[in-house]
């Protein structure tokens, strides 16, 4: 169990929301780290390195290595809360792991085969329905994402969930009301209307002349 990250992290002390104004406004995003069975602890990490972190999609969906008071630990990132207007990162959240505990994540879908695809070579196109996947499964097991092939979907396939293959030891999390979710289809384009043909007049001019 290797994490392919580090997120460099201090702890804190104060805590609410004038604290974590002030924290921002020092460059700092307020966080925590909780699980495996051990209490919370509030965190800071600098803006600037997370920011650049999260500029890679496997920060995600990877094991990190959270360097805190001289110690490692290895985490995930669980939860994420950005500014809704300006680029900023407003608080983070991040679960410890155990080796012989499953954990559960969002791991990106990476479509592949697309351009050899026989729906689309036909005049078809794909709509990503998900693009990433809810999964269960052992920290040695996580996969920084899964693939979706579809180098052999014809024009009118609907790709579910229940029909992806995933990694050894790997498991879907679905939900109630949602049991096996569409991830992919591949339908016919719709024609615009000024892509049809004009109809012609001739009829209706033959019956205002007459």
């Amino acid at each position: 169990m290797s994490a392919n990250f580090e997120v460099n992290a201090e702890a804190r002390s104060d805590t609410g929301k004038g604290a974590s104004r002030r924290l921002r406004r020092a460059g700092l995003v307020p966080g925590i780290v909780y699980g495996a069975h051990k209490d919370p602890t509030p965190i800071t990490v600098l803006h600037n390195e997370i920011a650049h972190s999260l500029e890679n999609e496997g920060f995600y969906s990877n094991l990190l290595e959270l360097k805190l008071d001289g110690k490692n630990q290895t985490v995930v990132l669980k939860d994420l809360q950005r500014h809704p207007a300006k680029p900023f990162i407003l608080h983070v959240d991040f679960q410890r792991v155990q080796a012989d505990e499953k954990i559960r994540l969002h791991v990106p879908l990476h479509f592949i085969n697309e351009d050899t695809c026989p729906g689309i070579k036909s005049g078809g196109q794909a709509s990503h329905v998900m693009t990433d996947m809810e999964i269960s499964c052992l920290p040695k097991d996580l996969p920084e994402f899964i693939e979706i092939d579809l180098g052999n979907l014809e024009l009118g396939t609907v790709l579910h969930a229940s029909e992806i293959t995933l990694p050894e030891g790997v498991d879907l999390i679905t939900h109630e009301g949602n049991e096996d979710p569409i991830v992919v289809t591949i339908h016919a384009t719709h024609k615009s209307e000024e892509d049809e043909p004009a109809e012609s007049s001739d009829e209706g001019g033959e019956e205002s002349a007459e």
